[in-house]
């Protein structure tokens, strides 16, 4: 029997998946709703699949795929969440995911990437890998997010969300200055003169 870990801060999600999992005859392990837990109760138990959410408190999904896989283990991991595959799922992959399903997609999809990255498969968006297809604004405004990196991005997503300074620097564990300073980086790189660009090409691109 597989078993499961399963990591995201919306506790009915975690029901349902678990509910599910259960009902295909996979084991659930542990679950959390945060990523510092998550990397001391993994380490702890070390499941064969991880269902990880990108959004999560005190340690960002990103970062907590990165810890994974440095543990060099045969655990696998998907990413079931509900960011935009076109500027997340290959920085998923990069990171070690071996798969990447929208929430807003049907159950089934789930438990066909489920079995798909436990039969040693990547399960991923094909529309994700590629810009092509992408034009104008949309397509210069990809390349400019190439430059941004997972933590800039995070930070990003939760300005957009309508976050503080001070509410993203205590989510994250961050000081309010290293908070200031990635929102700095973020107007550089993405070639915004404000706050509020930035939030208006946040939710072009699916951040929120």
């Amino acid at each position: 029997m597989n078993t499961v870990f399963i990591i995201d801060d919306h506790p009915v999600i975690r029901l349902a998946i678990r509910m599910l999992l259960e009902h295909e005859g996979y084991k659930v392990v542990g679950e959390t709703d945060n990523g510092c837990d998550a990397i001391q109760m993994v380490r702890e138990c070390l499941p064969d699949l991880i269902i990880l959410d990108i959004s999560i408190p005190k340690l960002d999904g990103l970062e907590v795929l990165c810890r994974f896989n440095a543990m060099n283990t045969s655990m696998k991991t998907l990413i079931l969440t509900a960011q935009s595959p076109t500027l997340f799922a290959t920085r998923c992959m990069r990171s070690g995911a071996d798969g990447y399903v929208c929430k807003e997609g049907d159950l089934s999809e789930l438990l066909s990437a489920i079995r798909a990255v436990l039969s040693g498969y990547n399960y991923f968006p094909s529309q994700a890998l590629t810009t092509s297809g992408v034009e104008g604004v949309e397509s210069q405004e990809l390349e400019l997010f190439k430059s941004v990196n997972d933590r800039e991005l995070m930070v990003l997503q939760l300005f957009a969300q309508g976050r503080t300074n001070k509410e993203i620097a205590k989510g994250m564990f961050l000081s309010n200055k290293t908070v200031s300073t990635y929102k700095k980086r973020l107007m550089q790189k993405l070639q915004a003169k404000s706050l509020v660009d930035l939030i208006e090409m946040a939710k072009r691109n699916a951040l929120v």
